[in-house]
């Protein structure tokens, strides 16, 4: 399999997992949150050979810092700049500009935790 299509692959099932997420949380979700989470899983994936070198904990916390950028990025552009409300943090402790917080910065590192260890046993 070329790696394009490996690629392509990983965006898909990254933005598939993502609103799957989305909908076991919330009971919905958009589908720029699909976009989002291709884009934050793929960006995981092409880092993968550093993750692999790093302390599990080093990893999982720079793939949730990547996750909660790209949150905040698409915030900014849809719910801000565009007005679609597709999500808002503004009354969780500790958001920044009600597009991300430390709750689901947490929750993110939790799952990448897991995510990277799993990739972890199989590499």
């Amino acid at each position: 399999m070329s790696e394009r299509l490996l690629e392509i692959i990983v965006f898909i099932m990254g933005g598939i997992s993502y609103a799957m997420i989305e909908i076991l949380f919330r009971g919905h979700t958009h589908w720029t949150m699909v976009l989002t989470g291709g884009a934050c899983i793929l960006t995981i994936y092409v880092l993968s050979g550093w993750w692999i070198n790093v302390p599990l904990v080093v990893g999982a916390l720079a793939s949730a810092m990547i996750i909660t950028f790209y949150e905040f990025c698409v915030g900014i552009l849809v719910n801000i700049r565009l007005g679609w409300q597709v999500w808002d943090y503004s009354d969780m402790p500790g958001n920044i500009l009600g597009q991300v917080c430390p709750t689901f910065s947490a929750i993110w590192f939790l799952l990448c935790l897991i995510f990277l260890g799993i990739v972890r046993l199989f590499s």
